[in-house]
């Protein structure tokens, strides 16, 4: 690239530095005997033609001067920067140069501070030293002749002791430069007028000739050794030139003569002499310094080239040549022929900035901001200003591009506003999307980026967003994506977030995919799918029926199993290039929620599942996980309009063993009624069949069901076998019976009272009254009323009257029904008549012999005429104990002493027993004649009121007062 088409600026503030000096030490630079100058440690030195070394501060006041040689002018220096060592050589045309070492915190008046003096051999030739190096600890120095020479100087010369001299390159051609390289060799640069070469002085390689590196050379100071990169630079009249250790680098057209070059920061500082009034000025004198006093008066140049960001940071044209640069103090200086002393002090990145901006050259600035290391916030500062100048001028992608290189320090508002047009929607996408990879956007921003998918309808692109992991508000995200109908990306954002609930939600109230809900909820940890299943319950058994049954009876019979995903391997790829070897969302959803289809690339290869079998066992054998069993009544309500699946779980959960207590009755009582509910809607075998599986459930001894349940849904069923089962077992007979009667179900009152008659007698009475209610009854009923009289008559279960008020209630029967049973009844009462008649007279005979034998006893002697003992048998001897109830018995026999002469001896033995009972009986009825509660309940339990009534006066109830 030319330099002439470079950008031009004015990067740096040049001023001419003024003179400290007053009459007794007038200005240095004035002085046309410097020879050399150097800088370093914060100080000038000014070599002289008469062998004087003067030391400037910063304020240019000549803090120090010394003689370093009687002879000879002082042509090269090299101060050890950071040390106070300093090397100076002089030469003169008689003898060889004169190289010294000073220290130069040692020096005095005496000539103290010289620490070495070396004489620098070029053969015995005598010519002037035309390039001068030497390495940081001066363990190493290059000379270069015009003669073509370059010599080595190694040794210790800060301690002199010692050095030795090799002369390592000669040529034809004057040497203009030495440089060296250090690294893992020490490399020295060499330049003439016709070459330049690189030679190995010490490490691998030394000791091997010079290699050329360029077949063209350069004048004097027209080298210059780059120490940030170790190259060398090289100017001539036609470029700028790089060279490294392996040949040539980069170069620039920089038309026109070079006299200097000289390298400041990223600069490279070039001194240009005044252009020459002909052709035929020698240019090899010039190279030496020769014709210089012949150009004081012409102007010469100076520049400072930025040769990496190729801009000229400054340019100016001076009155005189330059006659030295030198960098100290952190300014570049200038010295010219003149003697006048400029300073250029680079301006702050700042104002350099702000003129990069007036010119609108903002990507120089960027690059100038990144050479710079400028911190991130102030290269996006000059960023964000590149993509609003770009914006200005209608190139909104690159403005864009700027935007979102800067979107670290930039509110997201200021740039969205701008890009709010529907024709710039992409540009407002990209810069979304990069405020999601950054992790700064909000909630807004999310919302706008899928409004943004949405309207584009792009749904590679919402799907590449949600699979991207970039940190984003997914809740706003899934709400966005069901608003726009994106329901698969929705599920997958849920499930990838762990919403379990979200996904199900999704999946059935906005995809109304029931089955994959289904499926979802079985493939959860039994605390997250019970939830879930409760909530959409009904949804799932309208939908998925067989299934969603299914998992209510797994789970409320505590054999749940989370579904697991079967063995599936990988398929072969498919060849790039083609539709469908885009990834879709669908590769990312498990495979619960993928459909199976089998494209043609897939057919020959089909990836290898597990059996539905095989995996169906293999979940068996996996014992199911530990949780609480809700109570069966919390399922109730999801089968609501679903009877026949509603049974299925009703059967499934009575069988199980743990189910107990309340949960059993609640199950039993459900199942009872759906059952009957369904047999309801039934007719014919089918009805009859519903109704005999509710008579099972209720038939047995340990019916979890409560009585008045049954009772009341049986009522309720219209389903008379059930009422009358439990009526069976509570041994409510009469009411089963009378269930028949007030239904006038003839047969199945004579069914009931045959079968529960024989247990409960008062049927019969009932049953007399209901075959004879209606003419039609009685007609049904047929011989059973006979029989029913007959049972009636036989047990003494109504009086007569009673039958024949109970007949008579109703004018259905006639007297010949009950023509045979009157006369029965009169005939039989008229015998009972007949044998009272004939007691009461043998007790009133029994009642007076009875009399006349106590009236005896008390007013007539008695004759004993027992020969035998009562108690022994033998014949009776004195003394005898006579009984007036004709028992005699020895008296040592009565095995007892009369207590006294009158009582006698006490009561006959024989009789004793029989007179106990008697007493007993007596006190009884003593004691029962004032128990009229007894005589009550007695009276209340008995069928013959009258029979109770005489044989409690017998025992003395109502007797007035206490009789003998």
């Amino acid at each position: 690239m030319a330099l002439t088409s470079w950008k031009i600026f004015n990067f740096f503030d040049v001023s001419q530095v003024k003179s400290p000096g007053d009459a007794e030490q007038p200005y240095i630079f004035d002085s046309n005997e410097i020879s050399c100058v150097c800088s370093g440690s914060e100080s000038l030195f000014l070599g002289s033609n008469d062998g004087f070394v003067r030391i400037l501060s910063s304020t240019f006041n000549v803090v120090k001067r010394f003689q370093a040689y009687q002879t000879g002018s002082i042509t090269h220096m090299k101060q050890v920067n950071g040390t106070a060592l300093l090397v100076t050589i002089a030469e003169d045309l008689l003898n060889d140069p004169v190289l010294k070492v000073w220290a130069l915190d040692k020096l005095d008046k005496k000539g103290g501070g010289l620490l070495s003096t070396l004489g620098i051999q070029n053969g015995r030739k005598q010519f002037p030293i035309s390039a001068f190096a030497a390495l940081e600890d001066l363990s190493q120095l290059a000379v270069g002749f015009a003669n073509g020479a370059v010599t080595v100087v190694r040794g210790d010369l800060i301690h002199d002791r010692g050095a030795k001299q090799r002369t390592v390159f000669e040529s034809e051609e004057p040497i203009t430069g030495v440089a060296f390289r250090e690294g893992p060799t020490t490399t020295l640069y060499l330049s003439t007028t016709g070459r330049i070469l690189t030679l190995t002085i010490s490490g691998k390689g030394q000791g091997q000739p010079a290699k050329p590196i360029a077949d063209t050379g350069c004048g004097v100071d027209c080298m210059t050794l780059d120490e940030s990169s170790g190259e060398i630079i090289v100017v001539r009249d036609d470029s700028i030139y790089y060279y490294g250790a392996n040949g040539r680098g980069p170069s620039y057209a920089y038309e026109g003569p070079k006299q200097l070059v000289k390298t400041f920061n990223q600069y490279v500082a070039i001194a240009s002499p005044p252009q020459a009034p002909s052709p035929s000025s020698n240019s090899t004198l010039r190279a030496f310094g020769g014709g210089r006093a012949d150009d004081i008066f012409n102007p010469s140049s100076f520049a400072l080239i930025d040769t990496d960001l190729k801009y000229v940071a400054h340019t100016e044209t001076l009155t005189s040549q330059v006659r030295a640069v030198f960098v100290e103090w952190g300014d570049l200086f200038l010295l010219t022929s003149d003697g006048k002393l400029f300073r250029y002090h680079e301006k702050p990145i700042q104002q350099k900035l702000d003129i990069l901006y007036q010119r609108n050259l903002f990507v120089l600035a960027i690059n100038l901001a990144q050479k710079a290391s400028l911190d991130a916030t102030q290269r996006n500062i000059i960023l964000r200003r590149y993509g609003d100048y770009l914006y200005q001028k209608g190139d909104y992608d690159t403005a864009m591009q700027q935007y979102l290189k800067a979107i670290d320090n930039t509110e997201p508002s200021q740039v969205i506003r701008k890009f709010l047009d529907t024709q710039r929607i992409h540009n407002l996408i990209e810069y979304l999307e990069e405020l999601h990879e950054h992790d700064k956007a909000t909630v807004d921003h999310t919302t706008l980026l899928l409004n943004c998918y949405a309207k584009l309808k792009d749904t590679e692109k919402l799907e590449t967003f949600i699979k991207s992991g970039n940190n984003f508000d997914f809740d706003t995200a899934i709400t966005m994506c069901r608003q726009g109908g994106y329901h698969d990306q929705a599920v997958f954002l849920a499930k990838k977030h762990g919403e379990h609930d979200l996904v199900v939600d999704i999946l059935v109230e906005d995809s109304k995919k029931y089955d994959d809900a289904l499926d979802y909820i079985w493939r959860q940890e039994p605390a997250l799918a019970y939830p879930n299943l409760m909530k959409y319950a009904r949804v799932l058994l309208e939908h998925c029926s067989d299934n969603a049954t299914q998992l209510f009876i797994d789970y409320y019979t505590g054999e749940y199993r989370p579904k697991k995903d079967s063995v599936n391997y990988a398929a072969p790829s498919i060849p790039s290039g083609t539709a469908s070897a885009l990834p879709s969302l669908s590769s990312f959803i498990p495979l619960a929620y993928r459909p199976n289809i089998a494209s043609p690339a897939s057919l020959g290869n089909q990836p290898v599942n597990l059996s539905n079998s095989e995996a169906t066992e293999a979940e068996v054998a996996e014992p199911p996980p530990q949780y609480d069993i809700p109570k069966p009544r919390t399922a109730f309500s999801a089968f609501v309009d679903h009877r026949e699946l509603f049974i299925t779980f009703l059967e499934s959960c009575v069988k199980q063993e743990h189910v107990e207590g309340n949960d059993k009755v609640d199950l039993y009582t459900a199942l009872f009624e759906m059952y009957l509910e369904t047999a309801s809607h039934k007719k014919g075998d089918d009805k009859r069949e519903w109704e005999a599986k509710a008579k099972r459930l209720i038939d047995g001894q340990q019916v979890p069901i409560d009585p008045s349940n049954v009772l009341l849904l049986s009522h309720l069923s219209d389903f008379r076998d059930g009422t009358i089962l439990v009526r069976e077992q509570q041994g409510l007979r009469f009411d089963i019976f009378r269930s028949y009667t007030s239904a006038n179900d003839t047969a199945g009152a004579i069914k009931a009272l045959r079968k529960y008659g024989p247990e409960d007698p008062q049927l019969y009475p009932a049953a007399l009254a209901y075959f004879t209610s209606s003419l039609k009854i009685l007609q049904e009923a047929g011989d059973e009323l006979d029989a029913v009289l007959k049972k009636i008559d036989e047990d003494g279960l109504m009086a007569p009257l009673q039958v024949i008020q109970t007949l008579s209630t109703n004018a259905v029967a006639t007297m010949g029904m009950v023509k045979k049973y009157l006369s029965d009844t009169i005939e039989r009462e008229r015998r009972e008549i007949s044998n009272n008649r004939r007691l009461i007279s043998s007790y009133r005979s029994e009642t007076a012999t009875k009399r006349q034998e106590f009236d005896e006893l008390g007013s007539k002697p008695v004759v004993f005429q027992a020969r035998r003992c009562a108690s022994c048998g033998g014949s009776l001897d004195l003394p005898t104990v006579h009984f007036l109830c004709k028992h005699s018995f020895h008296q040592r026999c009565l095995n007892q002493v009369a207590s006294s002469e009158t009582d006698g001896y006490g009561e006959c033995p024989v009789c004793e027993k029989q007179n106990a009972t008697i007493r007993a009986i007596r006190r009884a009825q003593e004691d029962s004649a004032e128990r009229h509660d007894m005589f009550q309940e007695a009276l209340r339990r008995s069928r013959d009121k009258f029979g109770t009534v005489a044989e409690f006066f017998g025992r003395g109830v109502m007797g007035v007062g206490g009789g003998e």
